[in-house]
């Protein structure tokens, strides 16, 4: 065993990519460890411009292992001598060495050799490239006349053991002793023993540690927190991507005029988080004129880069603030829409919003909304398309439609339903209704065109979508009935299968609840489509059939089930003259109190009471007997009781 060294030396890595393949990088390492029969534990690091493999012991070769080749049996290859000659030649043997070995009650032709491991140096040529081509990073790339490609060129390729370079080529490199130190410095570091490598790279610029550099600029962050008694807003994504595209991180401070302070804070916030990867800076709960900058600069003089910083976001605020002026000029209109193609087949965007405002005014009618500032938000939603604003800054659509129509003295309840129309959650009624319709829309208007997901690929987001209606729609006791809305909204949209829709939205709820399946199936059963009551219903139903005695009281209730299954519920009459048995009389008369209980909940417990009467029944009472008036006053008693179950869930769909 000797420790390992690989480095693959990059030109800077984009970080989105290399974080969404992050997970995958060490578990494809494993497995061609694995697959070479040279699995031993390791640390991975990544900086821009390296991806490191550091293994403190590694095997200098493969074990050697011993192969059994078993052949044909005894009696069939003395009698066929081609068998013997093609098992020889299998085994890469003469005949001569050739024997046999008893398995079971027969003898085999059997051969046993011992293979020999193979030296690590010869397969860490073929391990590492194997390992570069596993990696997926999207979209790759050619350089030179180098036939591979990578996410980057690939520059150099460090791989020591011990003290010795391993020398191959890959990736039109050759691999030697040396690495790169941070950029800012030109000359290669030449590593003579593997562990010289960590604290050359430390002296030169490069904290290899991934959670190093993260727990730097955390802690420099703090200091600046600390100093100037402010707080930075650190947002996670944005950190790691920081920690990706840094070698030697720096927090700094910078600082910006305090006019442009009058732009909304979503505005200043995007401008620093997603085009200059700055942190926002708050002074006693108030964004203030000021971000903090990592830096991947190694040098002791960072004045420069600060003032650098602060110029290139001046120029973005500048932008931003003209826009805001030229916009607020100008009141909120959709007439512009007109212009902007929604989708081939649906028209513009204007249609969007004319066909939303159908869905929204059935919404509020039904759903006890304000008509008026329901269509008046519809109206305005995406009027901020059509700013300077949102041209620039598209991931504010809609922000910046709230705070447009502020300044206009809109209603804040319209406007903040105008913020909030591609939330997760919201905050009005108004606000929850407008969400519902759009994601509505975007369903029934696609289904109406074909554009309907398929498999695991769903481009348009259409489940999202789904899942969006369920949960606002139930976070602010909207009762929803799916079937019923979208039936009579079915009309304004042409070639649309309603049930197909319909099916669609509650297949989500698969989705949304961590229950059995069968309890949603069962639910669904019964043809409920009111959302709330079926929310209701699913939770109601799950504690029962998670109880530790809902196995029994599932072999009674299917029975129940079983027993009327080609029963019309419809002819149900019981005729108690018709009773023989006490078992008969005296659970009817029990049943019977049902009709007094309205709660669902005390319902279900009922029910669910009746199991030993119900035993008792089936126990001493014979239903299918040969007069038809007694059999079917029996199977109306059963009916009956199957019956209430359906206001809750079919029972029969349950399974364990």
């Amino acid at each position: 065993m000797k420790p390992l060294l690989i480095e693959i030396g990059t030109e800077e890595l984009p970080a989105i990519p290399l974080l969404k393949e992050l997970p995958n990088i060490e578990k494809k390492w494993l497995n061609i460890l694995e697959k070479y029969n040279l699995k031993t534990g390791f640390d991975f690091f990544y900086t821009p411009r390296r991806l490191t493999l550091w293994h403190r012991e590694f095997p200098t070769k493969q074990p050697d292992t011993i192969q059994e080749i078993w052949g044909a049996p005894k009696s069939i290859a003395e009698k066929n001598k081609k068998a013997i000659e093609g098992f020889a030649k299998k085994c890469g043997i003469s005949t001569d060495e050739i024997k046999y070995k008893t398995k079971g009650n027969e003898e085999f032709l059997y051969y046993k050799k011992e293979i020999k491991g193979k030296e690590a140096k010869e397969l860490l040529p073929i391990m590492i490239e194997e390992w570069l081509k596993s990696l997926n990073f999207g979209k790759t790339m050619k350089w030179g006349k180098c036939k591979e490609e990578f996410i980057r060129p690939i520059r150099w390729i460090l791989c020591m053991m011990e003290s010795e370079a391993i020398t191959f080529k890959s990736f039109c490199v050759t691999s030697s002793n040396f690495t790169m130190p941070h950029r800012i410095i030109k000359n290669p570091i030449f590593i003579d023993f593997v562990g010289d490598y960590f604290c050359k790279l430390d002296k030169n610029g490069v904290i290899l540690y991934q959670d190093e550099r993260k727990n730097k600029i955390i802690n420099e962050i703090k200091n600046i927190e600390k100093k100037h008694n402010v707080k930075v807003e650190i947002d996670e994504d944005l950190l790691k991507e920081i920690v990706a595209i840094t070698e030697y991180p720096t927090a700094l401070l910078g600082k910006f005029d305090e006019k442009f302070l009058e732009l909304p804070p979503e505005v200043i916030i995007t401008s620093m988080k997603e085009h200059q990867r700055y942190f926002p800076v708050y002074k006693n709960g108030k964004l203030t004129n000021a971000f903090v900058v990592v830096s991947n600069a190694f040098t002791e003089d960072f004045s420069k880069i600060i003032a650098g910083n602060e110029k290139v976001l001046r120029a973005r605020l500048s932008d931003a603030l003209f826009f805001w002026k030229n916009d607020i000029k100008n009141a909120l209109s959709i007439e512009g829409l007109k212009d902007i193609v929604y989708m081939d087949n649906l028209g513009s965007m204007y249609d969007k919003v004319k066909r939303e405002e159908k869905i929204i005014e059935y919404l509020a009618k039904n759903y006890n909304g304000n008509i008026q500032k329901a269509k008046k938000a519809v109206n305005l939603a995406k009027a901020d398309l059509l700013t300077e604003m949102v041209y620039e800054f598209t991931e504010l659509q809609g922000i910046m439609g709230y705070y447009y129509a502020l300044n206009e003295g809109i209603d804040k309840e319209i406007a903040t339903a105008i913020k909030e129309q591609y939330s997760d959650t919201v905050t009005n009624k108004t606000s929850a209704l407008l969400n519902i319709a759009r994601n509505l829309d975007n369903i029934l208007a696609l289904f109406s065109i074909g554009k309907k997901p398929k498999g695991n690929k769903d481009p348009f987001g259409l489940r999202r979508s789904a899942n969006h209606i369920i949960k606002i729609a139930l976070e602010n006791n909207i009762p929803l009935d799916i079937k019923k809305a979208v039936y009579d909204l079915a009309k304004n949209y042409n070639n649309l299968n309603p049930d197909e829709v319909i099916e669609f939205i509650f297949e989500r709820l698969y989705k949304f609840y961590d229950v059995n399946p069968s309890v949603i199936r069962a639910v669904l059963a019964t043809g409920e489509s009111n959302l709330f009551e079926i929310d209701k219903k699913i939770k109601l139903l799950n504690e029962i059939v998670e109880s530790e005695d809902f196995k029994e009281l599932a072999q009674t209730f299917k029975r129940v089930a079983n027993i009327v299954k080609d029963f019309d519920i419809n002819s149900i009459k019981v005729d108690e003259n018709l009773f023989e048995k006490d078992e008969e009389r005296i659970l009817w008369n029990e049943f019977k109190k049902v009709k007094n209980i309205k709660n669902l909940e005390e319902k279900l417990d009922f029910l669910i009471s009746l199991k030993p009467l119900i035993d008792k029944f089936f126990d001493n009472v014979m239903v299918n007997v040969e007069d038809e008036k007694i059999k079917h006053n029996r199977k109306s008693l059963i009916a009956s009781i199957y019956k209430e179950f359906l206001d809750i869930a079919d029972i029969k769909e349950i399974t364990l």
